[in-house]
């Protein structure tokens, strides 16, 4: 049985095409896999953790070999707590609206505060980088989406430091297989056709996913 974990980062409820796709791909996998846990975690919805002074300096202390203490320990305890609900998933989407070319800041928070030392990476010396989440069998689909930008535009249009940031940072975890489903309407386009063909690639990969 498998453990399905949709992350949002959009704060726009049903105005957002960002979770009408996610939430056609959400619909097909429960059809596909009815023995699956479906969970949904909005990031706005206040449960996230601050990522402040106590948590940065909790963080250093465990990568310097340490046990933090006081309210650093607290700090810690919400960080892994958070990282354990998104851990336990074995298969994540996350639906990323482009803000300003890049990602909303509560996703970056989520990613601040999972990406701790012996958790999401270690670090060696010599070496550099060991991606703890590799190996895991976890797979992971993004919905991004924007309102301006597009592939086939310049760059007087924007550019694209949204799906470049965050696969690099999937990848960075250990999770590589990584399905993508894309809604870039251009300001002159058909934005109902270009919905619709993104509604039916989510449908298309969550069947298998």
């Amino acid at each position: 049985m498998s453990t399905f974990l949709h992350v949002s980062a959009s704060p726009r409820g049903a105005e957002s095409v960002s979770l009408q796709i996610a939430g056609a791909f959400v619909e097909t996998y429960r059809d596909a896999h009815p023995d699956a846990v479906v969970d949904t975690w909005d990031l706005w919805d206040g449960t996230l953790p601050e990522f402040g002074p106590a948590a940065a300096g909790a963080k250093m202390t465990v990568f310097g070999g340490g046990a933090p203490q006081g309210a650093q320990a607290a700090a810690w305890r919400a960080a892994v707590e958070t990282f354990r609900r998104f851990a336990a998933a074995d298969r994540l989407l996350f639906s990323v609206p482009m803000w300003n070319a890049g990602v909303p800041y509560v996703l970056k928070q989520f990613i601040d505060v999972v990406s701790q030392p012996g958790m999401v990476f270690d670090v060696d010396p010599v070496t550099g980088y060991r991606h703890l989440l590799a190996g895991t069998g976890k797979r992971a689909a993004v919905v991004y989406t924007s309102a301006v930008w597009g592939p086939a535009l310049g760059p007087e249009f924007g550019r694209d430091f949204q799906s470049t940031y965050f696969d690099d940072w999937l990848a960075w975890t250990g999770i590589t297989d990584i399905s993508r489903i894309r809604f870039h309407p251009t300001l002159t386009g058909d934005a109902e056709e270009s919905r619709q063909a993104a509604m039916a690639a989510a449908r298309d990969i969550a069947k298998v996913f």
